[in-house]
């Protein structure tokens, strides 16, 4: 049962909703003002806090500001009857999930409440599981707190303590490797070598003797005896990225190594046996490579025991405040000075970008915006977010002449004119108006500003 505060001075519309959220099955507790509100947050936690933006001597922002320093994660929306863009932007440059003017309805504030609680976090069981990953000390460079994630934390701690070979699925950027090293950390063989390779940064000709070694005067250059990775990571664990890039000659090398967990070094007869957990990953689909003759169909099933899919960011996208706030720290200037924190607006953008590069681009990103922003906060503007993904496809209408066009003015006047119509059709209603283009009501708030539309 969501815990809800509101706050507001006028009785009736704390009575008001106070009867509606108690019938939606929440538990609702009410204060007549700002310092009852922030007395009443030190005592007892809340998810949602429905605060009035004006009250006498502690109004709304200042609820608002209190709550970051109690509970921040704890999401506040505001609720006013003197609306007004200036103080919508303020509010959502304060922190807060989202405002509402008076006259909303009862269907909005169910929406938005179902929004914010949706946003709020995670389950009480799934915090539960999280708790019990503290021991886990593998876990710290992983960041994320969905439910898609909670199932990969799952899947690591069951696979952790086995020996079997694990396949890691996932497109580039996802953090295969960090689940490598996780799984291995947490296994047994933590204390012994994680040793990693990517087989497609390796040119072919030289793979197979960094796998294995080789013995000295075996091809040119080959001035000593020198062990190959399989062998360093005796009784440890190797993690093989890009596994579907393996040539066949050396699929059928790995092949023996591992059916038989033994191998010899290029230009050696000795055979050399080890116990080597194989970790490995892809962002190819091998069983399509298997389909083709590409890739061994017996390798395959004997290095896929326990497949292991990495959701893309897309997919986990209440993650991205999370990370953002992570590399925000990891990036930032020594001596506190620098960015400290994203705008909401800022926040909001990323949000809806859909992260081909995910995980790696966000970092790659930020690092940017960290980098080159002069202010303590990083604004929409100062994002460096690829256009690759904009589809430029219907371009009948388009006229171009030899002067050329400002793009981005010409942008500018595209939106422009979608939100007027959109603002026109719901008679001037931000609020609907923000649901008809399907953007968030802040977001909505952020280009009305930038565009300076009253």
């Amino acid at each position: 049962m969501a815990r809800i505060l509101v706050v507001d001075d006028d009785q009736g519309i704390r009575d008001f909703l106070e009867i509606l959220l108690t019938r939606e099955g929440y538990s609702v507790k009410t204060a007549p003002g700002g310092k009852e509100a922030i007395s009443l947050c030190k005592k007892k936690k809340f998810d949602l806090v429905i605060t009035d933006l004006k009250m006498p001597k502690i109004d709304g922002i200042d609820v608002l500001r209190a709550m970051k320093e109690i509970s921040p994660e704890t999401l506040v929306i505001l609720i006013t009857g003197y609306a007004s863009g200036e103080t919508a932007v303020e509010a959502m440059k304060e922190g807060a999930y989202d405002y509402l003017e008076k006259n909303f309805t009862v269907d909005e504030l169910k929406a938005t409440i179902k929004a914010a609680l949706s946003k709020r976090g995670i389950k009480e069981e799934d915090a539960r599981f999280i708790r019990g990953l503290e021991d886990a000390d593998s876990f710290e460079h992983m960041i994320g707190k969905s439910r898609e994630m909670l199932h990969v934390y799952s899947l690591i701690m069951k696979v952790s303590g086995s020996s079997t070979n694990v396949l890691i699925l996932g497109e580039s950027g996802t953090g295969k490797e960090l689940v490598a090293r996780a799984i291995h950390n947490n296994s047994t063989r933590r204390d012994k070598q994680f040793v990693v390779i990517n087989c497609g940064g390796v040119p072919e000709n030289l793979l197979e003797s960094e796998f294995f070694g080789y013995m000295k005067g075996s091809f040119t250059g080959a001035y000593a005896d020198k062990p190959g990775l399989f062998e360093i990571a005796n009784s440890g664990t190797i993690f093989l990225d890009e596994i579907g890039e393996l040539s066949p000659f050396l699929q059928v090398k790995l092949l023996r190594v591992v059916q038989e967990k033994t191998f010899r070094r290029v230009g050696g007869s000795d055979d050399i046996k080890v116990d080597v957990r194989i970790i490995s990953a892809t962002n190819q689909n091998l069983e399509e490579k298997v389909k083709k003759g590409e890739f061994r169909e017996d390798l395959y099933y004997r290095l896929n025991v326990i497949p292991l899919r990495l959701p893309p960011l897309r997919e986990r996208i209440q993650d991205i405040p999370l990370l953002v706030n992570h590399f925000i720290e990891k990036f930032a200037l020594p001596g506190g000075e620098g960015v400290k924190k994203i705008s909401p607006y800022a926040l909001e953008l990323l949000m809806n970008y859909p992260f081909p590069g995910n995980v790696r681009e966000l970092e790659n990103i930020i690092e940017r915006s960290v980098t080159l922003e002069t202010g303590n906060i990083i604004l929409p503007e100062n994002l460096f977010i690829s256009d690759r993904d904009i589809d430029v496809s219907s371009d009948s209408d388009i006229e171009l002449d030899e002067s050329g066009i400002d793009l981005n003015e010409e942008l500018k006047k595209f939106e422009r004119r979608i939100i007027e119509k959109a603002l026109e059709k719901t008679k001037n209603s931000k609020t609907k108006a923000s649901k008809y283009l399907k953007v968030s009501y802040d977001s909505l708030l952020y280009r009305l500003e930038k565009l300076d539309i009253r």
